[in-house]
C-alpha cells in the first residue's frame, strides 16, 4: 500500500504528521510529496524535507492521496494543477482520497464531493459542493474521507488506517498510541 501526502507551504503540521505517523505504524508506505519544491514549511514554521517533488510522481496513482489543511497550505494545494491531476486520477481509479481542515474545499473544487457527505473546518461549509455537510469529526463516504481540523487529526489518521488496512489494524494502532475517542 502506498499513500501520497501533498506538502505545500503553510500546511498544518499536526494534520500532516499524524497521518504520516499512524499510516507508517500500520505498515503503509507514505511518501511526502513536495508541491513547492523538496522542502515545505508549515504554518507554524516547521520545515519538512519531502521524499519527492510533485514533478517526480505525475504518472503515479497511489492507493490514497492525502491533502492536509493549514492556512495558506490548503490554498496552495488548490493552486497546483499537479495536485489536481494526481488527485482526480486517484479518485477516478476508485482509490482513496482524503482531506482535512480547509482541504475538503479543494476536493470540492475538483467536483469530487458532488453527491457525497463531507465535513470541513467550521465556517467553510458554504464552500463545499456536496450532498450533505456533516458535523462529525471524520466523515467517510465510499472512497472519500474528510475531517474538520487539527483537533480531529488522530481520528482522521485512524480512519485512513482503517480504510487501507482494516478495522483490526486501526484498533491496534489506536491502542498502541493510547488513543480513546471518549
Amino acid at each position: 500500500m502506498k499513500a501520497f501526502i501533498f506538502m505545500a507551504n503553510g500546511f498544518e503540521e499536526v494534520e500532516a504528521l499524524s497521518p504520516i505517523d499512524l499510516l507508517r505504524r500500520a505498515g503503509v508506505t507514505v511518501e511526502l510529496i513536495g508541491v513547492n519544491g523538496k522542502n515545505a514549511v508549515g504554518a507554524r514554521g516547521v520545515e519538512v524535507v519531502c521524499d519527492k517533488e510533485i514533478s517526480e510522481v505525475l504518472s503515479e496513482i497511489p492507493d490514497m492521496v492525502i491533502l492536509p489543511g493549514g492556512n495558506p497550505g490548503y490554498i496552495n494545494l488548490g493552486l497546483s494543477p499537479e495536485v489536481e491531476k494526481i488527485t482526480k486520477a486517484t479518485y477516478g481509479e476508485g482509490k482513496l482520497v482524503a482531506a482535512i481542515c480547509g482541504a475538503p474545499t479543494v476536493l470540492s473544487s475538483y467536483n469530487i464531493l458532488s453527491g457525497k457527505a463531507a465535513c470541513v473546518y467550521p465556517g467553510l461549509e458554504k464552500e463545499l459542493n456536496c450532498a450533505r455537510v456533516s458535523t462529525d469529526n471524520v466523515c467517510r463516504d465510499h472512497n472519500v474521507i474528510t475531517s474538520r481540523g487539527m483537533g480531529t487529526s488522530i481520528e482522521f489518521a485512524l480512519e485512513l488506517v482503517r480504510a487501507l488496512c482494516g478495522p483490526e489494524k486501526a484498533a491496534l494502532i489506536a491502542k498502541q498510541v493510547v488513543f480513546s475517542a471518549n
